[in-house]
């Protein structure tokens, strides 16, 4: 495959990968975890780093992945004792992130660990990292690390649809018929993090949370289906990827910034034309009722007028 190719091809997966997380945390009202566990991995790349005192790659996933679910369960903490949800979520992000910064400055000043690496990344270094599996050709890391991730993401959400389906529409009733919601949410917070930090080295923070929240939001726009609003969000993932890189190409911009700017004008195009949701449907709906209304006034006022004309009877 082609340098692009394989460019695309990661990015698609990251798109696909994290649009059908974020379908569930669009749902639940928590995507703004996503912001939250892709930012604070960093004091996890950092902490295996000092740990180990090596850059291999599983051990900056595992510590990663470590902090991602920490990082959901300090929130939950917090929001459980009475804080609000997104005090809790803005408390933990700054805190675990500030850590991270302050350990990277202190401690790893020689290493390619650095804060703006986290926070935007870089597509374009993608096709220099390869591996040899299965007898395969070189295939760039990132693919095999995100394809794995989106499979087990696929798996679990197949076999827990319904459980999951029943406690993003209903805890309460998920609750009284016996479902382990809690469980369930350790669940989704899990395969969050697994997620952002998969996606997290190859494409940073930003487009990380982009594809999470914005192809979700852009298919809740347009469906009121879950398996629609899946298939419909992983589509806009790719779109976004795809239409991202040839135009950051063309401009000569970020890839990854680029594509992130994608998410956020098809989700603008959906609020605008959706044709339940959209500005456009609803000021058109709004003045379809009006005139019924006015006609509706209208028609009865001529019935009621033409009424007292057939009940009038005149005396000579």
């Amino acid at each position: 495959m082609s340098y692009a190719a394989w460019i695309i091809m990661t990015a698609s997966l990251v798109g696909i990968t994290c649009s059908i997380i974020g379908v569930l945390l669009v749902l639940r009202r928590m995507a703004m975890i996503s912001d939250a566990i892709s930012h604070t991995v960093l004091l996890g790349l950092v902490s295996a780093y000092l740990v180990t005192n090596s850059l291999d790659g599983l051990a900056m996933f595992i510590g990663a992945a470590i902090t991602g679910v920490l990082t959901a369960v300090f929130i939950q903490l917090l929001n459980s004792a009475g804080v609000q949800a997104d005090a809790s979520i803005g408390i933990v992000f700054t805190f675990l992130f500030a850590i991270g910064v302050i350990l990277v400055s202190m401690f790893a000043r020689d290493v390619h660990i650095d804060t703006e690496h986290a926070i935007m990344g870089e597509l374009a270094f993608i096709p220099w990292t390869t591996v040899e599996w299965f007898g395969l050709p070189p295939i760039p890391q990132a693919v095999w690390v995100i394809g794995i991730v989106l499979v087990i993401n696929i798996v679990i959400l197949v076999l827990l649809y319904k459980e999951f389906k029943l406690s993003s529409f209903d805890p309460e009733l998920a609750a009284a018929l016996g479902l382990p919601v809690v469980f369930l949410h350790y669940v989704l917070m899990g395969m969050t993090s697994i997620t952002a930090v998969a996606a997290f080295d190859a494409v940073g923070a930003i487009l990380v949370v982009a594809m999470i929240i914005a192809p979700p939001a852009t298919a809740y726009l347009l469906t009121e289906r879950l398996w629609m609003m899946f298939v419909l969000s992983a589509v806009f993932g790719v779109i976004s990827a795809v239409a991202g890189y040839y135009t950051a190409a063309w401009l000569d911009a970020s890839i990854s910034g680029m594509m992130a700017t994608m998410t956020g004008i098809l989700f603008i195009l959906a609020f605008l034309f959706s044709p339940t949701h959209g500005i456009i449907a609803k000021r058109i709906n709004n003045r379809r009722i009006r005139l019924s209304h006015k006609l509706s006034v209208l028609l009865s006022f001529c019935f009621e007028g033409s009424r007292d004309m057939i009940i009038y009877k005149p005396t000579y």
